[in-house]
Formats: structure tokens, C-alpha cells, sequence
């Protein structure tokens, strides 16, 4: 011991006393830290409902209080059970036979059994709720015995289990919840603001316009979350997420962190990044300068997303190799746009003048504000006028509607499920709910309907990807950009499980934990 150095029996005890209540201070600060995982929110909840909302931020806590039968392995399109430990499938394609797991319990103390399965479902299917076409070919779901449920379909669809495995799919909810609250459609109006699942978490507290907090459910019947606490604060402005993340008041800039800053983050700061289903697709308005063949190809010569990609997305994007997300189908042959640019500029020069705008909605117009900028400047440098109009909220679902609407609208489409025919089927094929302007081809819709009867895998991707490179020849649908998931948090959180089949940002609670 140096001379200069008193011994420790030296030191007065009131000194030790205090020393010793600023550790403890100090340990209980950390732990409580580590129990408590604060995840910010861009957007706040229009609804807690399973089968009532179509949340995006906060996807992973509905997933995380309810269950479904089955789910995504991370980081893959192979299912696995979740409250069904395994199943088999008819030879006909049209039983579903489910053996559940056992020892699970609602977070109200009733047990889960099969009875319980089917009453959800059926509400899912039957009330009419923003989610029941998930189940539209569903005739019969039957409950033998407490540990078996048997779904029955009208025609065979093998992209069921995908659909069940969805994050938006149908969950299991407490059948004392529902009948406590009014039943069916009804108990919505409960469901909205409080919950009953069997999942990992349970809702602690739902405010609104505020924030929301999650709890551990000591009675889960699988592994413990290493948190205790969930709060999901309501932060709209991605600069203010960035900041408090910066200060520590939060663990997490779930999504949408500034791309051109991912390069650069600072050193305690990291970006964990992974596929992702979210594409930025062009949709192609009916009437307008790019119905001409020769306008649209330079147009798209000049739109190629290899020469531009890099500077919106740096390496966290990539040129699109169809209209299906690459975690979801990866095509033989890619798209190929166009390369000859002065082919292009001779086209402008003999049509033009040649101007248009490019619609981008208020909800994207954060990410995707930099993608229209750099298509204007593309367009400009083979003489074509652009300009960049930002819808207001929901108006690109009324674009087949208005004559006014832009000639190139923009979106980050995120499908329900990783199976081809969820993103077909809301989006392309003809009369899908959100093919923007509502167009079709009736021979691509001819493979889209002969793909969704196949079980084997690739020649149901190879009748998608036909379709798809109909869609590019004829104009329609032009894809641009496949967008990675990327959380960016603090050195040391890790197992955040990232899904290709949730909207970006959705941690999953039940696995994601501090390094030892």
C-alpha cells in the first residue's frame, strides 16, 4: 500500500455508509435498466384488437401478449409451431389437424384448450373485423378434445400456414375476455384498449397519445424474457428518437434512423440490420405521359435504381430484382432496366416537352422523401420535368378514383405473409385492395391462380415470376428498391430477432437481451 494511501479502518463510518448506499443506489439503478427495455413508437396504436388492427410500430407487442398456432423462425420463411407443437395436412389439401401445446394459461388465469382456439378463430372469421379475410376460406373449425383443433377449407390454399404464421394472422384470445365483454365483434370496443393473450408479455398500461407499457407474464408456459418491462413511448419525430436514444432516456431508434447517418454512427451505437419484406414498388397511373411505350422506356432508363440506390439507402438497400421482396421469392431472372441513355434523351427530344409528377404519401414522405428527389434529378438529366407531390393521409387508396393523381406513385409495401400470393393478391392482381390504381392483366391473373393451387415451391415461384415480369413489360408495377430492417441501439443488446414478415422495426420482446 503507497504511504500517501490512508487504510480503509482510517476512513470515517459515515463516509463508509454513504459509500456503501450509493452502491447499492447505483446496482439498483442498474438493474432496474436491464429490466426495463424502452422501445420508442412513431405512430400511436388505433387499436390493441388481434383481429381489428393493422398496426405496423407496434406489431411486435400485439405478437408478444397474443399468440397464434404457428410463426416465422427468425430470419427465415420456415414455420414452426407456437401454440400448436405440431400438425399435419390432408392428402386433399383440406384438413389441418393441430395437436396444441400444454400448460399454457390466458394472462386472466383460464387455461388455453382447444375450445379456446375455436372461439377465436370464429370470431375472426364471422364479425366482420378489418382482419377476417385471413380466414375467407375457412369452413369448419372444429375442437375434438382440449388438445386438438381441425380447420376445414373450401378449396386448397397452401399458403394457409403462411397466413396463420403472419404477424397479422389470427390470434388466441381469452374466451372469459370475449364473453365477459359483450362476445364477437363487440368485445372490440374492450379489446381496443386492454388484452387477454397467452404470450410472454402482458398489457401493464395504455395511454393513448402517451405511451404504453408491457409486463412479464410470470405463468408463461415457454422460456422467461430477460426484461421485465416493456415501454413503448410515443415519439413521432424520428429526430427526437434519435436524440433520446443519443441521451439514454431510450434503448432503440427502432426504425427509420437517417439513412445517410448509418455510416457514421457514434461508438457506442450500433446497426443491426436484416431482411426485410419492405420493397419500394412504382405503380404506373393508366393515363398520362408514361402509357407511351417509347416515354416510359426512357423514363425507366433513366429511374434504373443501380445508378441511385446507394446514395438514398447507402448499404442498407438494393436494386429490386422483381415485385416480390427477395425474402420472399428470388427470382431466376431479374428484372433489367433499360441502360441506353442517349437512346433516352432522343425519345425526350422528339416527344417533348415531357413532364410529370411523382406521388409519395405524407405517412412514407419521411423515407421516402430522398427516393422522389433523386428520381427528379435522374429524369432531368434526359429532359423530362418531374416534380414530387406528397399526398395527404389515405389518399393513395383512392388513386384509381381520381383523374388528378400522380402519373408515378411511390410506396414501401410490406405484404402479410411471406408466401408469393400475399403480395400478389393485395397488390397486383386484379381487384386487389391495394393495387393503387387498379390495373391487371387477365393473363398474368391467369399464373397468379394457377401458382396459388401449387405446393411445390418452385414451380409456384416460377408461375409468380412470370407474372411479375409481365407486370414490368407492361408498365404496371415497376419495382425499385428492397429496404433492409435496421435497429439501431447501444453496443450490447442483442437477439432482437427481426422477422422478414414484420414491418420493420419489430423487436421481439420475448428474446432480445443485454450481453453477459
Amino acid at each position: 500500500m503507497s504511504s500517501h494511501m490512508k487504510p480503509i479502518t482510517s476512513i470515517p463510518r459515515r463516509l463508509l455508509i454513504g459509500a456503501a448506499l450509493l452502491t447499492l443506489a447505483v446496482s439498483a439503478s442498474a438493474v432496474q435498466a436491464q429490466e426495463t427495455l424502452r422501445l420508442p413508437i412513431a405512430t400511436d396504436f388505433d387499436s390493441f384488437d388481434p383481429d381489428n388492427a393493422f398496426e405496423m410500430d407496434g406489431l411486435s407487442a400485439i405478437n408478444n401478449v397474443y399468440e397464434g398456432l404457428v410463426e416465422y423462425v427468425p430470419g427465415s420463411s420456415e414455420i414452426r409451431g407456437l401454440l400448436a407443437k405440431d400438425w399435419t395436412v390432408s392428402d386433399d389439401g383440406l384438413t389441418y389437424t393441430f395437436n396444441l401445446v400444454e400448460g399454457a394459461t390466458f394472462h386472466d388465469g383460464t387455461p388455453f384448450n382447444a375450445a379456446a382456439v375455436k372461439t377465436s378463430f370464429e370470431r375472426r372469421r364471422d364479425s366482420e373485423l378489418i382482419l377476417s379475410y385471413f380466414l375467407w376460406n375457412v369452413t369448419d373449425i372444429a375442437a375434438p378434445d382440449d388438445k386438438t383443433v381441425v380447420i376445414t377449407l373450401g378449396m386448397p390454399q397452401p399458403s394457409l400456414l403462411d397466413s396463420l404464421a403472419s404477424p397479422w394472422g389470427p390470434k388466441v384470445i381469452s374466451p372469459k375476455a370475449l364473453a365477459d365483454n359483450g362476445g364477437g365483434k363487440a368485445a372490440s370496443a374492450w379489446l381496443d384498449t386492454n388484452a387477454a393473450g397467452t404470450g410472454p408479455f402482458k398489457l401493464a398500461s395504455f395511454e393513448r397519445g402517451q405511451g404504453y407499457s408491457f409486463e412479464r407474464f410470470d405463468d408463461y408456459y415457454g422460456k422467461a424474457p430477460y426484461f421485465s418491462t416493456i415501454e413503448l413511448p410515443l415519439v413521432p419525430d424520428i429526430g427526437q428518437q434519435v436524440l433520446q436514444l443519443q441521451s439514454q432516456e431510450t434503448d432503440a431508434v427502432p426504425s427509420n434512423y437517417p439513412w445517410a447517418q448509418l455510416a457514421a454512427l457514434p461508438g457506442d451505437l450500433v446497426a443491426t440490420a436484416a431482411p426485410s419484406t419492405s420493397e419500394i414498388i412504382g405503380f404506373v397511373k393508366p393515363t398520362g405521359p408514361l402509357v407511351d411505350d417509347d416515354i416510359r422506356t426512357a423514363f425507366l432508363t433513366a429511374i434504373a435504381p443501380a445508378t441511385w440506390v446507394s446514395d438514398a439507402f447507402g448499404a442498407y438497400g438494393h436494386p429490386a430484382k422483381s415485385v416480390y421482396p427477395e425474402a420472399m421469392l428470388d427470382p431466376v431472372t431479374p428484372v433489367a432496366f433499360p441502360t441506353d441513355l442517349d437512346a433516352a434523351k432522343a425519345t425526350v427530344a422528339a416527344k417533348g416537352p415531357i413532364s410529370l409528377t411523382i406521388g409519395i404519401s405524407t405517412e412514407e414522405s419521411n423515407a421516402l422523401g430522398r427516393v422522389g428527389d433523386l428520381l427528379v434529378a435522374q429524369l432531368a438529366s434526359i429532359g423530362i420535368t418531374a416534380t414530387v407531390t406528397i399526398l395527404p393521409q389515405g389518399a393513395a387508396f383512392g388513386l384509381k378514383d381520381n383523374p388528378d393523381g400522380p402519373d408515378f406513385y411511390i410506396g414501401k409495401l410490406t405484404p402479410d405473409a411471406l408466401h408469393p400470393e400475399n403480395q400478389s393478391g393485395i397488390f397486383f392482381a386484379s381487384g386487389a385492395p391495394i393495387n393503387f390504381y387498379g390495373r391487371g392483366l387477365p393473363e398474368a391473373d391467369a399464373l397468379l391462380q394457377e401458382a396459388g393451387t401449387l405446393t411445390d415451391v418452385a414451380a409456384r415461384n416460377a408461375l409468380y415470376e412470370k407474372a411479375g415480369h409481365l407486370y414490368f413489360d407492361a408498365g404496371l408495377f415497376i419495382p425499385l428498391v428492397g429496404v433492409d430492417d435496421v435497429v439501431v441501439s447501444p453496443k450490447g443488446l442483442v437477439d432482437l430477432d427481426l422477422r422478414a414478415a414484420y414491418a420493420p422495426g419489430n423487436i421481439d420482446y420475448g428474446s432480445v437481451r443485454w450481453a453477459e
